[in-house]
């Protein structure tokens, strides 16, 4: 008996199930690229872990890039119709004085202005607009954990959900299934760092309609809190050096909202709607990159195989991106019910390049910009290198465009 029959009877699978391309991971990168297939006529399936995406998600930027893509889908004035916030600067605000880190007020693009809009409600108008296709099936709480491997190709995976253990066959696989993915610990994947880790503190306070709109940074020496605009709410990240959170923890709730006060004086009236460790989310931060994306049969995008660090708020968009040019190349291959392991090749070949120039302009910014400030022994200033007036519009085009345009193709 073989070890894979051996593994049905074990599992005791209820069902079996045929497709051209199984995603794994109901994110945006594997929401994305599973319409665009669907749109071409390939049969797609969507697991995702969750019962549901109403989650309290932490990216909920989508970039004019994205917004391009968008457009190019004849989608982008519908998802404009959602409530959402636009940030058009992003302000770094000290002690002494008020600098605009990035103005996307500038950029050569329709969409001039970063969209703020809650990730739950993008999948939901995503996932709602495939399922028009009958080629697309979306499976919620579809706990992913075997890889189904034989003569040394992956041929789909198996998951629990649903009343038991299922089976998915697929032409391909695409582990899309985020900074944590399954898929890559199973496909065995190894990965290098790209920047020093971090660890941020979430947690959302009262947004007034006094204090503006949009993104801001508040540096003082040994402390950086960043504010994105989420309507009646801020969303608040508080950058702390590395290792540091349980000597903050055992100080106490009030010391640190007497520290987020001294950062940001003018929430000392809403302060004190933070009342229990339960609403602060704590996040290890740390950026990599896997060396081969790609296995026979299964191929990883996003932030499965590409950890990104906050800074810049694109993490969202390089999965979509990454997403597009997957379409663009495997479309094709996946109507013929055949990928090469070439085909693969060529996916990591066009979005590797530009996701080691945002890594390493995440690591410029982490070692140059944070890390002297959590030091505390400088106040922030910007370097030196983007005073000089051929770079003063980098970090806007980096983070809104990304380093090349990409472009629906299918």
């Amino acid at each position: 008996m073989t070890t894979d029959i051996m593994t049905n009877l074990a599992h005791e699978i209820v069902d079996v199930k045929t497709t051209d391309c199984c995603i794994v991971g109901g994110g945006p990168g594997g929401a994305i690229l599973a319409l665009l297939l669907a749109r071409q006529g390939v049969c797609v399936t969507l697991l995702e872990a969750h019962k549901d995406f109403d989650r309290d998600f932490r990216g909920d930027t989508i970039h004019p890039s994205v917004m391009e893509i968008m457009e190019e889908l004849g989608l982008s004035d519908r998802l404009l119709q959602l409530p959402h916030a636009k940030m058009r600067q992003i302000q770094i605000k000290t002690p002494q004085d008020t600098l605009t880190l990035a103005d996307f007020s500038h950029l050569k693009t329709r969409y001039p202005y970063i969209t703020m809009l809650p990730q739950v409600k993008f999948l939901e108008f995503i996932t709602q607009e495939a399922q028009q296709y009958p080629n697309f099936h979306l499976v919620m709480g579809a706990n992913v954990q075997e890889l189904i491997e034989e003569n040394g190709i992956i041929q789909g995976v198996r998951y629990r959900g649903g009343g038991g253990w299922h089976e998915i066959r697929a032409t391909l696989t695409v582990g899309a299934d985020g900074r944590h993915s399954r898929l890559r610990q199973l496909g065995n994947f190894t990965t290098t760092q790209t920047s020093p880790p971090m660890d941020i503190l979430w947690f959302r306070l009262p947004r007034q309609p006094e204090d503006g709109e949009g993104g801001m940074g508040r540096f003082a020496p040994g402390h950086i809190i960043a504010m994105l605009d989420r309507g009646d709410e801020w969303q608040m990240a508080y950058v702390i050096p590395k290792g540091e959170y349980q000597k903050l923890r055992a100080t106490g709730l009030e010391a640190l909202k007497k520290s987020i006060v001294e950062v940001v004086p003018e929430l000392a009236n809403r302060i004190h709607h933070l009342q229990d460790w339960s609403q602060v989310a704590f996040l290890c931060v740390e950026s990599n990159l896997v060396k081969r994306w790609y296995r026979p049969g299964l191929l990883l995008i996003g932030d499965a195989a590409h950890i990104m660090s906050p800074v810049g708020g694109v993490g969202i968009n390089y999965a979509i991106q990454d997403a597009v040019v997957a379409a663009n190349v495997l479309t094709k291959p996946l109507q013929n019910h055949h990928v090469e392991l070439s085909d693969l090749a060529k996916v990591q070949r066009r979005r590797e390049f530009p996701t080691r120039i945002i890594q390493a302009f995440q690591t410029f910014i982490q070692k140059r910009v944070f890390a002297p400030v959590l030091a505390a022994n400088r106040t922030f200033q910007p370097p030196a290198l983007l005073r000089l007036p051929i770079l003063r519009d980098l970090p806007a085009r980096l983070i809104a465009l990304g380093v090349f345009p990409v472009h629906v193709q299918v």
